[in-house]
């Protein structure tokens, strides 16, 4: 969420970044609200100072006998306390609706993000390896997998729905290999591991952002009676659509010291996503389901080295695909393309030889202080500063294991149909160097 005291210091600079966003922002309805505030604001003062005023007249009035101007006073007193009642829901309504304003307004694009429309307007930063060249023609991995028995769309379907896939044999080994040895990676490199509750409540949702704006795009989950009837709303949950909603929120609420950022985390966790506003978008494969594997990375450090730490974020993702041998490029994602909670997005993109072509398979984020402030995570640091400050929050994909899949089977593919182990998942595999029909 955006600072109040910023936006109302920089209306024009808010109104042309949420321009450069596509994003709804009516500058006219924060102004009249925010002069509401702090017009009602300045009223219950006024109230409370005439009522202090008053309340300590009335004992003096008393001891001097002049008992008709002190209950004169009372009742004053009594009616301001009706007043200010009125001022306070008054107060809150505005408040209310103040903040909702702020909770539908993504964040200030970063000084270095580049201004631009939508994803053709992203500029590449870097590519690492060659598109891989094959001397047979090549099958897309959405019928390499059923071919070689270890991807099956029609039980994904007929025990769930459309984009949900099940994986047998050495689908489901190969499925579970990557994420060892991607969590195994992570750690290695200092990032503390967790394991997560999938579900999330609204409070935690709201915290990284996906709630109000994005609640059509999730699962959600009812609390019901033995009849079926929903009649328990507070209890309802949320499957995650990441790890970083559970990863960011650990902390949401505290005051963290200065000594213990900056904190690398990550996490390995089905993630659920409506893709309300995807439809016909990638239907086949892996690339865009419903339930999807993935592990996550979140950062949590001082305003100051957030931008040091995203670089060293997409290094990490970057290692994972470099030792899996698996061209990529980087990319960095323009006003238009960039998610609801980002400064800044540097998304990798793997070379998928079905598509001709590079596909997202992570996106790595600098939520500045978006996130912190929706959630109240802040820092302290009595040396530097007095008070406490709103910590910075990065999130990454390390990476979607789905579309990682997708990329082994398709650049490791050989003439026979069968599919080369890349090296470092062998030991993860068994021992298994070639994946062949089941």
């Amino acid at each position: 969420m955006l600072d109040i005291k910023f936006v109302r210091e920089n209306q024009e600079a808010v109104a042309q970044a949420m321009r450069n966003r596509h994003a709804d922002w009516d500058g006219d309805k924060f102004a009249q609200l925010d002069e509401a505030r702090r017009a009602s604001i300045q009223k219950e003062e006024a109230l409370q100072a005439e009522r202090n005023t008053l309340s300590k007249q009335i004992g003096a009035l008393m001891k001097e006998g002049k008992k008709d101007e002190a209950e004169a006073a009372k009742a004053r007193v009594a009616d301001i306390k009706a007043e200010l009642e009125g001022a306070a829901a008054e107060r809150e309504r505005i408040d209310d609706d103040l903040r909702d304003l702020l909770l539908h307004t993504p964040n200030m694009p970063s000084d270095t993000t580049p201004v631009g429309d939508d994803e053709d307007d992203n500029p590449e930063v870097r590519r690492w390896g060659t598109p891989t060249e094959f001397d047979f023609e090549p099958k897309a991995h959405w019928d390499l997998g059923p071919d070689l028995g270890i991807i099956n769309f029609e039980y994904g379907v007929k025990l769930a729905a459309s984009r949900f896939i099940v994986l047998g044999g050495m689908g489901a080994r190969l499925e579970r290999s990557i994420i060892n040895f991607m969590a195994d990676t992570h750690t290695s490199r200092g990032y503390k591991e967790w394991w997560l509750p999938v579900m999330a409540n609204a409070r935690t949702m709201t915290g990284t952002g996906q709630l109000p704006k994005f609640e059509n795009d999730m699962f959600k989950t009812f609390a019901t009676d033995m009849e079926g009837t929903s009649d328990k709303q507070g209890d309802n949950l949320y499957l995650i659509p990441t790890a970083e909603v559970q990863l960011t929120n650990l902390h949401a609420g505290e005051t963290l010291t200065v000594d213990e950022l900056p904190k690398h985390y990550c996490a390995f966790t089905p993630c659920f996503r409506e893709e309300a506003g995807s439809a016909g978008r990638d239907t086949r494969g892996l690339i865009r389901v419903h339930q999807f594997d993935k592990v996550e990375m979140v950062k949590v450090c001082e305003p100051e080295k957030s931008y040091d730490e995203l670089e060293a974020m997409v290094a990490d993702a970057e290692n994972i695909l470099q030792l899996l041998g698996l061209p990529y490029r980087v990319i960095s994602l323009c006003t238009g393309d960039m998610g609801f909670s980002a400064a800044k997005t540097y998304d990798l993109e793997v070379w998928l030889p079905c598509y001709n072509g590079y596909k997202e398979i992570s996106s790595c984020s600098n939520c500045t202080d978006f996130q912190a402030r929706r959630m109240g995570m802040r820092y302290k640091d009595p040396a530097n500063f007095k008070g406490t400050r709103y910590v910075h929050t990065l999130n990454g994909s390390g990476l979607a294991v789905g579309r990682t899949m997708a990329a082994i089977l398709e650049n490791y593919q050989q003439a026979d149909g069968s599919v080369k182990v890349p090296d470092v998942l062998v030991p993860y595999m068994g021992g298994v160097e070639v994946i062949e029909p089941e």
